[in-house]
């Protein structure tokens, strides 16, 4: 899978994506980009809760602000799916499919698309072939969720396997210190990703180390989980240096994370899925109300902070919400569709629903594509965006221009459960 730059990448795939669904209005019709719809229409969307991933939700905020809830007359039908997701995987199952009750239910957008989403989009499949489904982030197989979804969107773990361990040595990192468990280990795109990085970090002559933290899904909870960050990061600080990059596979973990590197010390290039609200605020305790959904502002906030205790240029992120964008973003593409305004077809109108919420902003992307087969997703677009490393002054590092070396496409995951 090559790179392309974000105008060639969508007219390639303006012509050869074809989405589950056809490209159809929600009534059977063709789609022909400019009448509208026939009737009203209802837009679902599931996401997980404020201390598992608040962005996402914030995400669905939005949609409900500008087009109103199904209660008080709009179009937006949000609910969430719970905490411990995966030993309630029936619980998550019936929170989407439930949305296909609803009679002039058009589209439904999952993100992040835990266990279970596939599961749910085939039952609402059989019944309601005529509701879009959108996965965003899928902790899936690719080729599970490809099966089921008519669209999934994933942060470019491919790709980020070998930028964010560059970036890291754009920092100064001399260690790259990977936190994780078993159960993300164990899906394809934080596992091969996971390679990626071991891989490029011995090319970069950086040292590489895994750790293993608890599952905030498990017994332990959020709070046990949280906790043990807290505790072991000052450890990991003396025993790997200042100079060594941290990252984290799971929401949960990065706020004591960042706590904890900007009282210690230690770089950290992004998040596992970046934002400016990923983590920062709360390890930082600043107030972001006034600055809600104005990304530069809250970005510029987050670095005053930032800097204020010392971590200019040791910490990055991306300078809009990948969850947050995400879960609006998709809900703006389904919006267009269904109004006559875009085509599930046509990959530029979906990075234009996407841009609506990232002005400015530098993307770069591709098909995913199976190491073991060489086969070319038809409805899985890998994406990510420039690195924003805050400062005196703050700078983006040239992320998505950056030649990742073919070689690791070319690795085949290799489950680490």
């Amino acid at each position: 899978m090559k790179k392309f730059a974000l105008t060639a990448f969508a007219l390639v795939l303006g012509s050869a994506l074809v989405f589950a669904g056809g490209g159809q209005q929600p009534g059977g019709s063709q789609q022909s980009g400019g009448s509208a719809p026939a009737q009203a229409y209802h837009i679902g969307i599931v996401t997980g809760t404020v201390s598992q991933s608040e962005d996402d939700l914030r995400g669905a905020e939005e949609l409900i602000k500008r087009y109103g809830s199904v209660s008080s007359g709009g179009i937006i039908q949000h609910v969430t799916y719970p905490d411990q997701f995966m030993s309630q995987q029936e619980t998550t199952i019936t929170q989407i499919t439930t949305l296909a009750a609803d009679p002039l239910m058009k589209a439904i957008i999952v993100n992040q698309g835990v266990p279970g989403t596939a599961e749910a989009f085939k039952r609402i499949k059989e019944s309601r072939p005529d509701i879009m489904l959108f996965a965003g982030e899928s902790h899936e197989d690719p080729l599970v969720i490809q099966q089921a979804a008519s669209l999934a969107i994933s942060a470019d773990f491919i790709s980020r396997g070998y930028t964010i361990p560059w970036a890291a040595k754009q920092l100064g990192a001399d260690t790259f210190v990977h936190i994780s468990f078993p159960r993300h280990m164990s899906y394809e795109t934080l596992g091969l990703r996971r390679q990626i990085m071991e891989a490029a970090c011995n090319d970069l002559g950086i040292k590489f180390v895994f750790v293993t933290a608890p599952d905030p899904t498990s017994d332990v909870g959020v709070a046990g989980a949280q906790q043990y960050i807290l505790e072991q990061t000052p450890q990991w600080i003396a025993q790997y240096g200042k100079n060594a990059a941290f990252f984290c596979t799971n929401d949960a973990h990065t706020e004591p994370l960042l706590k904890q590197l900007f009282t210690y010390g230690g770089l950290f290039v992004e998040a596992d899925l970046p934002s400016p609200l990923m983590g920062y605020p709360g390890a930082l305790g600043i107030d972001l109300s006034a600055e809600a959904g104005n990304f530069p502002a809250i970005l510029k906030k987050v670095e005053e902070a930032v800097n204020s205790k010392g971590g200019g240029g040791k910490f990055g992120t991306w300078a809009y919400s990948y969850g947050f964008t995400v879960s609006a973003g998709l809900g703006e593409f389904a919006k267009r569709i269904l109004d006559g305004k875009a085509s599930l077809d046509k990959i530029s109108d979906l990075y234009d629903a996407l841009g609506v919420f990232t002005p400015g902003a530098k993307w770069n992307g591709g098909y995913y594509i199976d190491a073991n087969t060489g086969v070319r997703a038809r409805n899985q677009i890998l994406i990510y965006m420039d690195t924003y490393i805050m400062g005196n002054p703050g700078k983006y590092l040239p992320t998505t221009n950056q030649v990742v070396p073919e070689k690791y496409y070319q690795i085949k995951f290799q489950s680490q459960n």
